[in-house]
């Protein structure tokens, strides 16, 4: 059994949900990333994409200077256990249609997990993992 711990991301970039979202399209270019883990203090609270900042925000024409994460930050976010199978994982992001799982360990974000993490694992060959896998294209 392959667990999540095995692959999982542990360079996390967190910001709170007072932080904007030009503060966070910052952070996601210079840390060529796509999401940021949204938190109050040591509780997670959701997770913002790249492509929540440019559908929740941008496109509905709000200024992203002044609008807080907190007000497009995907809510309710499963979270699964650095020693939960990887299959279990997947499943997880079939079920709730995400594409991102954060790993708590005693209350605690110690990771994420990405379909992309997962197909690098799981699917070495696929399309996914190749792209995953590359360098990211500034």
């Amino acid at each position: 059994m392959t667990t999540v711990g095995e692959f999982m991301t542990t360079r996390l970039v967190t910001m709170d949900g007072n932080d904007t979202l030009t503060a966070a399209a910052q952070e996601m270019r210079d840390s060529a990333i796509g999401d940021v883990v949204v938190t109050d203090g040591d509780n997670v609270v959701g997770i913002v994409t790249d492509r929540d900042i440019t559908v929740r925000g941008v496109a509905e024409s709000m200024d992203p200077g002044s609008t807080r994460l907190n007000q497009i930050t995907t809510r309710d976010v499963v979270t699964v256990s650095q020693y939960d199978d990887a299959v279990a994982a997947a499943d997880l992001m079939r079920t709730y249609a995400v594409r991102r799982l954060p790993v708590i360990d005693d209350g605690r974000l110690v990771g994420l997990v990405s379909m992309g993490d997962l197909a690098v694992e799981r699917e070495p060959q696929s399309v996914l993992a190749d792209i995953s896998a590359d360098d990211p294209n500034n």
